[in-house]
């Protein structure tokens, strides 16, 4: 019963053939086989940090009750990203390991939107961008968009994640300091980015998936290098 259990366990990161190599003949250097498992096990293990990849930021936000030093033109631009690239992945029926963290980030960066927009004292706005997301989720995800037109709102997403991240590194740099950022959040967020190219790589081999990621880690290392730059200056009040 127990090795049943273990075998069920151990095909969601292996394949029947890799599982044989592993269990049965025990080559546990068989080096296709290696390189699937921790692609594997590090996209689940991604798909498990994104979970909580921006809690930390939400509850910054709540805290201080404002949005303030992050970029809403940025934060769209981001989101839609993110919601391209888990459609893209998701019509073309790629393993839920390769795009899952982008269904959590999703969540969480509308979250955020329209906590922006609640303590910038817009309610209503708050409330509309939240059915306009969920709308574009259910359209982009319904199958009704063609590959073709995904494909290239995939190959799209390059500039749009680049911009939404200088938009963001450029308002750091007007306010000299990162605001209400999470140093957590911007760090997993390049540590997670980096780790999908590898993983994008040996799950998918879809070359437009993997270069945005590329450019995706580049444009989350910026960020990250103000945040380390500006590192304890406060935020400029509305006055200053």
């Amino acid at each position: 019963m127990m090795a049943a259990v273990l075998r069920q366990l151990s095909l969601l990161l292996l394949t029947e053939a890799c599982y044989e190599e592993f269990f049965v003949e025990f080559n546990f250097l068989h080096g296709p086989c290696l390189k699937a498992a921790i692609s594997k096990a590090l996209g689940l293990a991604i798909v498990g940090g994104a979970i909580l990849v921006k809690v930390p930021q939400i509850v910054k936000i709540l805290a201080a009750k404002s949005g303030e030093g992050i970029s809403v033109t940025g934060l769209i631009l981001e989101l839609s990203a993110i919601l391209i690239n888990v459609a893209y992945n998701f019509v073309n029926g790629y393993p839920f390991s390769s795009y899952g963290d982008g269904m959590f980030l999703l969540i969480q960066t509308t979250i955020i939107g329209t906590l922006i927009y609640h303590f910038g004292g817009a309610t209503e706005k708050a409330v509309a961008f939240l059915g306009v997301v969920a709308s574009l989720v259910l359209f982009l995800c319904s199958g009704v968009v063609s590959l073709n037109i995904l494909w290239t709102l995939q190959a799209c997403n390059i500039p749009v994640v680049f911009a939404g991240k200088m938009i963001q590194a450029l308002a750091n740099y007007n306010n000299g300091s990162t605001g209400q950022l999470s140093a957590i959040t911007v760090t997993l967020l390049f540590l997670g980015s980096a780790a999908r190219i590898f993983t994008s790589i040996q799950e998918t081999g879809d070359q437009i998936i993997i270069l945005t990621f590329c450019v995706a880690t580049f444009a989350n290392g910026v960020v990250m290098a103000q945040l380390l730059y500006y590192w304890n200056v406060p935020v400029k009040s509305k006055k200053e």
